[in-house]
Order: structure tokens, then C-alpha cells, then sequence
């Protein structure tokens, strides 16, 4: 219980931090998806047919959250605790820095979790959202989704060692993420070369997979797969050799 209180004390320290990523990662998406609803209701989209725009959009808005936690928070609190040496000061009291990350991560999900959650919540009271494929299968990807873009998260905190790096690149990574990959704004009113580029980013491979298993649709889903991961193993595996607690 101690040591549960004292990374609370830590987490407080950090308030503005969360509100940023309670704002970008539960309210924005929340905010969009009743915006779609006023303005779409039930009318189908034209480019899945048979499904509604809130269908369509319900699995990309369930990934900023994602984004939001995997490329601001997670770097930039790492990145921050590392800076005033927080990180090399918990080697010497008995909560270990290990700990004080997983903590964080734990925190992190619960948080795009409960974003995913909202968003749902609103599109199925006010709007009659109906997932078309299987629930099961939607929550397995995307909790892939969700640790495959943390572990790209824990890399950018492994290779940056201040947080004015981690600032910036957060802010080169996180908003094409965000705007790019089809997360908020759909991917299909890209022109051509545009989507030829956001195609190579993690995320929007992340969203086809939603997109696909939310709509029950039947196209392959290897190269998403494939791309997940990669991203997964690579950033693991990169995040532990780069890793430095001070």
C-alpha cells in the first residue's frame, strides 16, 4: 500500500499531463463522434455499404486514446522522470523504477480504455450503434493495436533522453498519427499519394484492422497484421537495449 501512495504522490505531480491526455485521448474522440451523429445519424456512408458513418468511424475514434496515451504521455512522463532523475533516486527506496513504469503503462490503458468505452457508450445510447462483427474479436485487436503502439511509445521515451526531445519528437510522431492514419479525420477523403504515404504509419494499419473486424468484413488482414507486430517485436526489442534509467 506504501509504495502504491507514493507513485500516486508522483502521478499527482503530473496533473496537467493527464488532463492533456483525458482532453485529446477521451473528450475529443467522444466530442467527434457526437458530431457525426448530429450530422450523419443513420445515413449510410458510400464507400462500406450497408453501414452507417457511425459504424464506419466507430474504430478509428477508438484509437485516440491509443494515440494519445502511446505517443504524449507515456514519452513525455518517461522522459520527465528520467530528466529530474526520478527514475535513478527509486533505486534507493523500496519501490523499484520498474515498477514506477509498469504503473504508469497500467494507468495509460485504463485510460484509452475507458476512452474506448465512452465512445461507445454514446454511440449506442443516443445514436443505436450496432457493432456488425464479432465483440470478441474487435477487443483482441485492439488490444493489439493498443500494446504495438506502446511499444513504439516506449521506444521514442528509450531514445530520447530530455524532455524537450521527447517534445518534439512526440509532437513529429503523434499528430500525423492523429491526423494522418484516418483516426479522426476518414481515411478515404485522402487524395491517392496521401494515403500511399499514411499507409506506412503503424496506426492506420491498426484502424483497417478495427475498421475491418467492427464491420465484419471480409478482406485480408495480413499486412495489418503483419505491420502490428512488426511494430510490436521491433519496439520491445529496441526499447530494451536503448533504455537508460538515468
Amino acid at each position: 500500500m506504501k509504495k502504491f501512495l507514493t507513485l500516486l504522490k508522483i502521478k499527482g505531480k503530473l496533473s496537467l499531463r493527464c488532463i492533456d491526455s483525458i482532453f485529446f485521448g477521451v473528450c475529443m474522440p467522444v466530442g467527434i463522434m457526437i458530431l457525426i451523429g448530429l450530422i450523419s445519424g443513420q445515413n449510410p456512408t458510400t464507400s462500406d455499404a450497408g453501414t452507417t458513418l457511425i459504424q464506419s468511424s466507430f474504430g478509428a475514434l477508438a484509437t485516440v486514446g491509443i494515440c494519445a496515451t502511446a505517443f504524449m504521455s507515456i514519452p513525455l512522463t518517461i522522459a520527465d522522470y528520467r530528466d529530474k532523475k526520478i527514475l535513478k533516486q527509486f533505486f534507493v527506496t523500496p519501490v523499484s523504477p520498474t515498477m514506477l513504469l509498469w504503473v504508469h503503462s497500467v494507468i495509460n490503458m485504463l485510460l484509452s480504455v475507458v476512452s474506448a468505452l465512452l465512445i461507445y457508450a454514446v454511440a449506442k445510447t443516443f445514436f443505436s450503434y450496432e457493432m456488425i462483427g464479432s465483440k470478441l474479436t474487435f477487443m483482441g485487436s485492439y488490444l493489439l493495436v493498443m500494446v504495438s503502439m506502446y511499444s513504439l511509445g516506449l521506444l521514442i521515451a528509450s531514445l530520447c533522453q530530455t524532455v524537450k526531445t521527447a517534445n518534439v519528437v512526440c509532437s513529429i510522431v503523434y499528430f500525423p498519427m492523429l491526423f494522418l492514419s484516418g483516426a479522426t479525420i476518414p481515411f478515404e477523403i485522402f487524395p491517392k499519394p496521401l494515403q500511399a504515404v499514411a499507409g506506412f504509419l503503424p496506426l492506420t494499419q491498426g484502424i483497417k484492422l478495427l475498421k475491418s473486424t467492427s464491420l465484419g468484413l471480409e478482406t485480408s488482414l495480413l499486412f495489418p497484421l503483419i505491420v502490428l507486430f512488426g511494430s510490436l517485436v521491433i519496439g520491445i526489442i529496441l526499447s530494451i537495449r536503448f533504455f537508460r534509467w538515468e
